[in-house]
This record gives structure tokens, C-alpha cells and sequence, in this order.
């Protein structure tokens, strides 16, 4: 488990373990350094993608499927000792719904809850008329990270990081410009669902900013909704 899955904070007593999915790019510390702040029952642990922290030597995942076998590779044997619940961040949102998805589908288990953050819904329009951001020189790409915010300025400040950075960033970023999900007729997930989009992060529906802030985070938490049986 240790080598993609990351958990700094031990709590053998949990009734619940929370696992992170990390935004494009991302690694897995950030996130296990949340396992500080929660209480007894709960477990943080983090998914560390190939390519990057410890396992910096492997290979980029080409896909997203390369991702979930994985992952699930990893958190089958933790399904059976205690009840799982998922948080993906942007590209992490993506790949903990596939995985969700996957282990329902093929397992027939689930999370108990999947919280995701800052991207539109799997099957959503907007996602296939976006630029293709992966395809940007690494010039343009830190221009676009600049203005978008979220990215600590240390590590675009850091050419040494943006080395390990921005390949990985790139990487994610082509799995998900080339993830299609259809609509299906169904939910096909029944755990619970709680969507987050920050009011001063970079809105994903340009169109929403001035005037349609509510009626936009409505949008995005209803297409959400229609993967699962139960609202936030």
C-alpha cells in the first residue's frame, strides 16, 4: 500500500478512512498533512500517482484506467476492514468518481461518500470545448496557472520544482482532456455526494461570474447529482 497510497497520521482506532485524490500535478503530501486535523475516527490517507514524490523514477499514467486499476489494486483490501469515503480535488474529482465507478461496477462496494471540488461533472458539455491546456509550451502554461491561482507561488517561482511540475501537470492534464463519460440513464452510484466550487477560484462557466454565481453552482451540483441516488 505504501507505494501509492501515503497516510502520515496512523489511527488504528478509525471507524472511517478518507481518501484523497489530488488535482493535476499534484502529489500526495499535501493532502496526507490534512490527517492532522481530523479527529480519532477518521484515517487520512492520499493517493501518490506514478511519476512524482517517492515514486518520481515510473512512468506518467497514460489514462485514466491505469489510474483506477491501481488505486483499486490498492484499497480492495482496506474495503473490507472499514468503510471508505473519497475526496478528489479538479483532476482528482474525475479519478475518484472512475474509481467509485469501477469498484461498484466490478466489486460491487463503494465509498460511503464521494466529495469531489472544483470541475464540472464528468458527462458535462463544458469539459469538450475547454482548450487543451496540455498542449500549451510550458511558458504559457505558467502564464495560465498565474491567473487561474491555486498554484503556490513558491513553486512557480522554483524552476527547480517546475521541472518535476510541470511534466506531471501536462500528464494529468492529457488524461483529462481525453476522458469521455456519457450520460447514462441512470445514477450509477448510490453514495452520498457533496460538491464543492470555491467563489474565488477560477469558475469553470466563464459566463457564470458576474451575475450567475448561484444559479451556475446549482448547475454543476445538479449534473453532479444525476451520478448519484443521493444529493449533498
Amino acid at each position: 500500500m505504501q507505494k501509492a497510497i501515503t497516510c502520515l497520521y496512523k489511527r488504528p482506532n478509525a471507524s472511517t478512512r478518507l481518501i484523497f485524490f489530488p488535482w493535476a500535478g499534484g502529489g500526495s503530501i499535501f493532502f496526507a498533512n490534512w490527517g492532522r486535523w481530523f479527529d480519532e475516527s477518521i484515517e487520512v490517507y492520499s493517493v501518490m500517482l506514478a511519476g512524482r514524490e517517492s515514486r518520481s523514477r515510473e512512468s506518467f499514467a497514460q489514462n485514466i484506467d491505469q489510474i483506477v486499476d491501481e488505486v483499486c489494486e490498492f484499497l480492495l483490501p482496506l474495503l473490507h476492514e472499514k468503510s471508505l469515503a473519497f475526496f478528489g480535488h479538479s483532476f482528482g474529482s474525475l479519478t475518484s468518481f472512475a474509481t467509485a465507478v469501477r469498484l461498484k461496477e466490478k466489486y460491487g462496494v463503494e465509498p460511503i461518500h464521494l466529495f469531489v471540488s472544483g470541475i464540472s461533472a464528468p458527462h458535462s458539455e463544458l469539459r469538450l470545448h475547454t482548450d487543451k491546456k496540455s498542449e500549451k509550451t510550458d511558458e504559457d502554461l505558467l502564464c495560465w496557472l498565474s491567473t487561474a491561482g491555486g498554484t503556490p507561488t513558491a513553486i512557480l517561482q522554483n524552476k527547480e520544482a517546475l521541472k518535476m511540475f510541470i511534466p506531471a501537470m501536462k500528464a494529468d492534464l492529457r488524461i483529462v482532456e481525453s476522458f469521455m463519460y456519457e450520460k447514462p440513464d441512470g445514477q450509477v452510484l448510490s453514495c452520498g455526494l457533496t460538491c464543492f466550487d470555491g467563489n474565488e477560484d477560477t469558475p469553470h462557466d466563464l459566463e457564470g461570474l458576474k451575475n450567475k454565481r448561484a444559479s451556475k453552482a446549482k448547475r454543476i451540483l445538479r449534473a453532479w447529482q444525476q451520478r448519484t441516488q443521493k444529493g449533498p
